[in-house]
């Protein structure tokens, strides 16, 4: 059973927090939790967010569970550099190339809203070494032959978006840099009267500080990855989700405010070989407050050797 429960562990900290070049000379960021030598685990954190967007308790869970939690920085956020022209298989073929450099040959992969379109794309494009997805509130198509039904309003929001991609994310980065040192205050002020299903998630001075602190690292080269995340999810994806054969796992809560559950549903009758489990009564960030419960399902999912 799945079941809300609030972060009151804080063991935030990374045994490994570095980059590497990739071939083509972009640096990568990525943190590492966890169990050095435990079975790996990509962690894909939402938008905004970077590599240390990560449930408080995880590096503890992860340990016990013999996992490495490898969070990584998509390009133009924290450590990595800007990638123009990215799209959903670039970044999942940047994924393995750093599971390459890291000794994983086979791995999970789990992401958090704006995360959860690379899950599916990083599973399409390389089943031959994903062995199951979690997509926690996760974003779905809303464009294109597969696009989700109902979502007119959001949809022409990111159509707009993605037209005016470079010069909007100029602009925002422009606004937000003299900003950055308010981060954490409005972050508090979301907090306290954001929507209840999701106050509860930030109950905990651990869970707060963790977004706060994220948030302010992910931002120190500007928003213009940030738009371009939500550029590239309004497009039509680069592959038919239909086609996907790694187990997935959707995890929604059914009062999610962000990114509706529809979403969810509807990749989840797409997608085959997957399972949607909404979370009633709970919002966005639901499935992010239940490491043991993911661990677990990945757990089961991996093969026996």
């Amino acid at each position: 059973m799945f079941y809300f429960r609030s972060v009151k562990r804080h063991d935030p900290k990374p045994y490994l927090d570095a980059s590497i070049t990739l071939r083509d000379g972009r640096r990568l960021g990525y943190a590492a939790f966890g169990d050095p030598s435990g079975r790996p685990v990509f962690w894909f954190h939402g938008t905004p967010g970077a590599r240390q967007q990560l449930p408080p308790d995880a590096p503890r869970l992860a340990r016990e569970r013999g996992f490495r939690i490898i969070g990584v920085d998509r390009p133009g956020i924290g450590h990595s550099t800007p990638h123009r022209g990215r799209t959903l298989f670039t970044f999942a073929d940047d994924v393995t190339e750093l599971a390459d450099r890291l000794n994983a040959p086979r791995f999970a992969c789990i992401g958090l809203s704006g995360g959860g379109p690379y899950v599916l794309a990083t599973s399409h494009r390389h089943p031959d070494r994903v062995v199951a997805g979690i997509s926690l509130g996760g974003v779905g198509p809303t464009n294109g032959e597969e696009g989700a039904p109902g979502y007119i309003r959001l949809t022409k929001w990111l159509r707009a978006v993605a037209q005016v991609e470079r010069p909007l994310a100029d602009v925002l980065s422009l606004v937000v840099q003299p900003l950055r040192p308010l981060f954490s205050p409005v972050f508090e002020l979301f907090v306290r009267f954001g929507p209840q299903e999701d106050r509860l998630v930030f109950e905990t001075p651990e869970m707060k500080q963790m977004f706060a602190e994220d948030i302010v690292g992910a931002t120190h080269q500007g928003l213009r990855a940030f738009v371009s995340d939500i550029a590239i999810f309004s497009r039509p994806w680069p592959f038919s989700v239909r086609q996907i054969r790694v187990p997935i796992r959707f995890y929604h809560g059914d009062a999610d405010t962000i990114v509706p559950v529809s979403h969810s549903a509807h990749l989840a009758a797409l997608v085959p070989n997957s399972r949607l489990k909404v979370l009633p009564g709970l919002g966005h960030f639901a499935g992010f407050c239940n490491t043991a419960t993911l661990l677990d399902e990945i757990d089961a999912l991996w093969p026996t050797p």
